[in-house]
This record gives structure tokens, sequence and C-alpha cells, in this order.
């Protein structure tokens, strides 16, 4: 199964093809959730959803999430594993694993997969505040944007792996280097 303890998932085996793709980071108060476009090059913010103190499969953040993926015709999901910067699993990895496997019940057959997300709530927190966005009141924004930069992580090393697609849906070869 995806998302196993033995770490995150990689871009590549099962890929569903082209389509867009939810990001999603799982926070103990909010959830970020973050999209991107049928070809699968850049994601965009969404909405932020209010984590729920429900966990079950009827939970109203599963809920929400579930409705995005509909609306956006999701062809797989990406939630964020907050892993220690040693790569082990913490309390934070833990609650998101737990999640994705709620999520991917109310979601199935759409894919949920689990990708590496060290440091992406303080890289875009940090983003926000170079780019003049005060911190004060702005959380939601945050758990938006580390939404995005888990999708758009996702995203590229998805198209570094060759399984981009071009505008008609057809995988795109990558030459190799060298050719």
């Amino acid at each position: 199964m995806p998302g196993t303890e033995s770490g995150p998932d990689r871009p590549g085996e099962g890929d569903p093809g082209r389509g867009r793709r939810i990001g999603v980071d799982v926070g103990s108060v909010r959830i970020g959730v973050a999209s991107c476009d049928p070809d699968g090059i850049l994601a965009t913010p969404v909405e932020t959803v209010p984590r729920s103190k429900e966990r079950g499969p009827d939970a109203p953040d599963i809920r929400r999430i579930a409705a995005i993926v509909a609306e956006y015709e999701a062809v797989e999901v990406i939630v964020g594993l907050p892993q220690t910067l040693r790569g082990e699993r913490g309390k934070a990895a833990s609650i998101a694993a737990a999640f994705a496997k709620r999520l991917g019940r109310q979601v199935d057959p759409i894919p949920v997969r689990l990708a590496d997300e060290r440091l992406t709530t303080v890289t875009a927190a940090r983003a926000l505040r170079e780019s003049g966005v005060s911190a004060r009141g702005q959380r939601p924004v945050i758990d938006q944007a580390a939404a995005v930069a888990i999708l758009q992580g996702w995203l590229d090393e998805r198209s570094r792996s060759g399984m981009a697609t071009d505008a008609s849906g057809d995988a795109e070869q990558q030459p190799e280097v060298g050719q």
C-alpha cells in the first residue's frame, strides 16, 4: 500500500496519467488544499479547511476535501508527510498518514499518496513574509501555500521522472542527458 511506514511515495508507479491533482497539508487546526492544472505543471491554492475534532470516515474535514476532489475531477491526491529531518516518522507524520488513509477510503478509487513535506510550512511562511504578507492572521494562507509546495514538489518530481504529459495527454518521452 502507498505510504507505508517505510516512507513517502514517489511519482511513477501507478501514475494515473493526465489530470488534476489535489495537494493536502494536514495540520492540527487547519488543512491547506491546493490543485494543479490538468497537465500537472503548476500548483495553485484552493482553500483552507478547518480541521474537525471528529476522526471518523464521515468527519466534516474529510467530507469537504472529498468534495473538492470530486469538484476538480482529481486523478490523484497528494498528502504531505511531515517526517523529521532524519526521515523518520514523528507524531505529525502519523497523524497525516492516518488522515490520508481515512481520505483514501472516502475517495476510492482515486489514489491518495504520501509525499515528503519536510520544511514546507516553514518555507511557505518565509516566502510569504519575504513577499510582504504579514504572518499575523495569515495562517490559512500559509497552510494553502504549504499545500501548494507539497503538490508542486510532487509535480516537479513527476516531471523529472518522465511522467509528465503533453497537451494531447500522451506521455512525453524525456530525452536522456547527452542525446
